[in-house]
């Protein structure tokens, strides 16, 4: 039996995250493990596929997680070096529940656990993570049945085929195309995706190596695309492609070595699903630009406002019969690939884009940007509600509305500008993003929300 607390820390809203050899060890993994696959069972499940990343950590969790699972009478398939998304393609292709180790984004001290059901079906904090919390605190039950068997498989060469199905990169014109994998999944599955086409691949940091020993592997932080920029003007290349650690986000930097907006890329997408399905849905979370929903509006498609995290996303996905989803943290979701997110398949989509048009990216990706962004902007506080509603006092003559989806989405007077704080789903911290018509007008929204959230 674990303690409840202990457990609350490592059990977030979407995942199992923390730091290894602290809140996460072999023993607690394959207690989970155990637990998922009871509530599997339960479900009339029989098969878990397991991937892991290249974080030093993850052959040894993932191998205790599968022997959790076979003590519970399920049977596990080791696939191995997998990036996230090729996991969800597994449990697709495979039509068995999956399991993911890998921190994402983090440094190299965390680790973590992606679940999802049959078909990338996600497993969230209200559809099945409360419940393993619920058998860790109580003790998982014993199964007195047979054990499960463990096989092993590599998908990676059918993960390439599906994709490059659903994006058709034969008759692009050519392309420099610069790869930062930061160390990370996209080292292992780029060139897989993208070999035998019409593009130049420049690499940078495709060694497997889950210390990061160049940048963190997460490029939402800018200073994690420095290298990038460099290398695209360096190289004379036509695109730069970001991935994180796991390979499931892409960052997209032009020609100029500037980065483009994960919004203006939701909607680049958004049109191409759109124009493949007229009149269909498109999810966008709440933090996206306006920018999306409007064009999805003026294109004849449906938006669906939601909040933060794949797991909400993917249910929004299924629950509206979405073709296609896309978040401001580079997250993009697919109805061809079981609603679930790939960043492999998004950066496919842009290089498409972009080698069916004759403007270099920055041209092509100016008609999708409509307002200025502050990016997110992490603060830590004491007391995360307080320091929520001390904005909201500080600033009510200027508020229009505000919504309560996400945290606090704020609508101000005499401008479309907005601005949404939120507390993180995996981290101790208070987010802030702010969007508006012009940079002066963002940065002095930026300075006043601050000004309260961190007095």
């Amino acid at each position: 039996m674990r303690d409840r607390e202990k457990l609350d820390q490592v059990i977030k809203a979407y995942d199992v995250r923390g730091v290894v050899g602290e809140d996460i060890d072999v023993d607690f993994v394959r207690e989970v493990g155990a637990a998922f696959a009871a509530l599997m069972r339960s479900e009339g499940e029989h098969v878990v596929a397991i991937g892991h990343d290249m974080r030093p950590s993850s052959p040894e969790l993932a191998a205790a997680f599968g022997e959790g699972v076979n003590a519970q009478g399920l049977n596990v398939v080791m696939l191995g070096l997998t990036s996230t998304d090729e996991l969800y393609f597994a449990s697709g292709d495979l039509d068995c529940a999956g399991a993911m180790f890998t921190a994402s984004h983090n440094p190299a001290k965390y680790n973590g656990i992606k679940l999802c059901r049959a078909g990338a079906k996600p497993v969230g904090e209200a559809t099945g993570l409360a419940d393993i919390k619920d058998m860790l605190a109580d003790g998982v039950p014993d199964f007195d049945g047979e054990p499960g068997a463990a096989t092993a498989r590599e998908v990676l060469e059918d993960y390439a085929a599906y994709l490059n199905k659903l994006v058709d990169l034969s008759a692009t014109r050519p392309l420099v195309v610069a790869v930062d994998a930061a160390n990370g999944m996209g080292g292992h599955t780029v060139p897989a995706v993208l070999e035998g086409l019409n593009l130049d691949i420049r690499p940078l940091y495709f060694e497997l190596d889950g210390t990061f020993p160049n940048h963190e592997a997460n490029p939402l932080d800018p200073k994690n695309l420095v290298d990038l920029q460099a290398f695209v003007k360096g190289q004379g290349a036509d695109i730069g492609l970001a991935f994180d650690g796991d390979a499931d986000r892409c960052f997209v930097v032009d020609e100029l070595g500037q980065p483009v907006s994960p919004s203006a890329i939701c909607a680049l997408v958004a049109e191409r699903y759109l124009d493949k399905f007229p009149g269909a849905t498109i999810i966008h979370n709440l933090i996206t630009s306006r920018a999306v929903p409007e064009l999805v509006e003026a294109t004849g498609g449906t938006p669906v406002r939601t909040r933060v995290g794949h797991s909400f996303i993917k249910a929004q996905m299924a629950e509206h019969d979405a073709v296609f989803g896309g978040e401001h943290s580079a997250h993009y979701y697919f109805q061809e690939f079981w609603n679930a997110d790939s960043g492999m398949l998004a950066a496919m989509h842009v290089l498409a884009a972009l080698g069916a048009s004759d403007k270099p990216l920055s041209e092509l990706m100016a008609d999708y940007l409509k307002y200025e962004a502050s990016g997110e902007i992490n603060s830590t506080v004491d007391d995360q509600d307080a320091a929520t509603q001390a904005v909201l006092d500080g600033m009510a003559d200027k508020i229009a509305g505000v919504d309560r989806l996400d945290g606090v989405t704020v609508d101000l007077k005499g401008t479309p500008a907005w601005f949404n704080v939120r507390a993180s789903n995996t981290e101790p911290l208070l987010r802030l993003n702010v969007e508006a018509r012009s940079k002066d007008e963002v940065d002095g929204i930026v300075q006043e929300v601050l000004s309260f959230i961190r007095a």
